[in-house]
């Protein structure tokens, strides 16, 4: 079943690297790059210098990039990195960056549509995302996109990844070794350890605390979290690669050089060869942990306080290059500066646990714990509210709600699976949902850019008043 789930995963990313790509390009060309031109505008709406209180919504931008880069900046930036590197070697981040940067345009144009076609839930409280754009703006005949979209939600946006990589790094750390247990039990023909039981009901409880206040909550708790959490782990692997300062050159050049040579590439050939392959997994990677064109940003920045749906879109374009430019990149460069890649068999969390180790000592285990925790426990939060927000759109707030306890027990399955098969399963999510969020941007375009013409220049006749 394994080797079933994982062959689909690899076979349906092959087509929807190329829809990520290339309406990621199709975004960028057709706007004319001015999207990032206005990165600076992004920053100074993000801290707040446009918010109204008064505006419809219901966290403030700050609290919606928070939750989103919440969801995004979790495990798959240490676990899914390490995997990327494993497997494609250094070239692969490369690959990483160019579907970032495509990202960003993507972002951009997709979370803008969910502030310009918002809709109302069942209770009539205003919520956005790509279904509501299909459902507000594409008419009854795209509607069973935006199903198609929630239900995928529904599992991608599961906690199982996360859950997962956790109990895994606390496992790595000796816990297993506690008075937790070591002995594992059998149910229904599986071998479950007994001590990933327990960090699984422990992470449950503590994430059920959080989940069940509600997006306000999540937002407040992201928005506290996630600042401090990316702050440690970006000076941790700063201490790594200052420990390794010789090395930083000559991989920065192997990351340029092994993108189009993929010598270090050990997966299966695509695209005609090895370096097809290589592509594949560096999209696959990024879109895993940035989520750029999967649809979820869109849904946190629709709840966002706003009358100005450019504004937000200038917003989300942040989230694919704090996530994957930086923060992905510092795993990259901690994995490959201590030689772990080339020298150990580990993967995921393991082989990033190995690179802290090896740089410095016992502390970076540690260190490692602590922004493992923060990136997944945050990540547990924010997901919630996606999948709660795609089962209300299919069933009403009522059913959405029933979905948080359905979403809590999954942690538990997530601790104790194998961390292949919970990858496999959301890439396989990911990647449905990518079909109805780019879909619907590449539809609306025209709208959008209509939208941005007009906020651009009123930006420039305030500026010159």
């Amino acid at each position: 079943m394994s080797e079933r789930i994982s062959q689909l995963a690899t076979d349906i990313y092959l087509p929807i690297s190329f829809l990520l790509i290339f309406g990621g390009l199709f975004f960028i060309f057709y706007s004319r790059f001015v999207q990032y031109k206005y990165f600076k505008h992004a920053i100074d709406i993000l801290r707040g210098k446009y918010v109204n209180p008064n505006d419809p919504g219901q966290i403030n931008p700050y609290q919606a990039l928070s939750t989103a880069l919440a969801s995004t900046v979790g495990m798959g930036n240490i676990a899914g990195v390490a995997a990327a590197i494993s497997l494609g070697g250094p070239g692969a981040l490369f690959w990483m960056w160019v579907t970032a940067f495509v990202g960003m345009s993507t972002n951009f144009f997709t979370s803008s549509l969910s502030l310009m076609y918002r809709g109302k839930d069942s209770a009539g409280v205003i919520q956005g995302g790509p279904m509501y754009v299909i459902r507000e703006a594409m008419g009854k005949g795209w509607l069973p996109l935006a199903y198609v979209f929630s239900i995928c939600a529904m599992v991608g946006c599961l906690p199982i990844f996360q859950a997962n990589q956790l109990t895994q790094v606390i496992i790595d750390l000796g816990i297993n070794r506690s008075t937790l247990g070591t002995t594992p039990f059998h149910l229904f023909g599986f071998e479950i350890s007994t001590a990933k039981l327990i960090i699984g009901i422990a992470l449950t409880i503590l994430a059920g605390i959080v989940i069940l206040g509600g997006i306000e909550r999540i937002g407040t708790w992201a928005g506290r979290m996630v600042p401090l959490m990316i702050v440690i782990y970006f000076g941790s692997v700063i201490a790594i690669l200052f420990t390794n300062i010789t090395e930083v050159p000559h991989i920065f050049g192997m990351i340029f050089t092994d993108a189009f040579a993929a010598d270090n590439y050990r997966g299966d050939p695509a695209l005609g060869g090895i370096l097809g392959g290589l592509i594949i997994s560096g999209v696959r990677r990024a879109s895993f942990s940035s989520e750029a064109g999967i649809g979820t940003a869109p849904m946190a920045l629709g709840a966002s306080k706003s009358t100005e749906p450019i504004r937000e879109g200038l917003v989300s374009m942040l989230s694919p290059a704090i996530d994957t430019i930086v923060v992905c990149t510092l795993t990259a460069f901690a994995i490959l500066v201590t030689g772990v890649w080339q020298t150990s068999e580990a993967n995921g969390v393991t082989l990033t646990a190995n690179a802290f180790e090896g740089a410095l000592g016992g502390t970076g285990r540690f260190l490692l714990l602590i922004c493992g925790f923060f990136f997944a426990i945050t990540s547990l939060f924010s997901y919630s509210y996606y999948g709660n927000k795609a089962m209300s759109f299919i069933a009403g707030v009522k059913a959405g709600n029933y979905y948080n306890y359905f979403y809590l027990a999954t942690i538990i399955f997530g601790a104790i699976a194998t961390m292949q098969d919970v990858m496999n399963i959301i890439d396989i999510a990911y990647a449905i949902m990518a079909i109805p969020t780019v879909l619907s941007g590449l539809v609306l375009a025209p709208k959008v850019m209509k939208e941005a013409t007009s906020y651009f220049a009123r930006l420039k006749e305030e500026k010159s008043s």
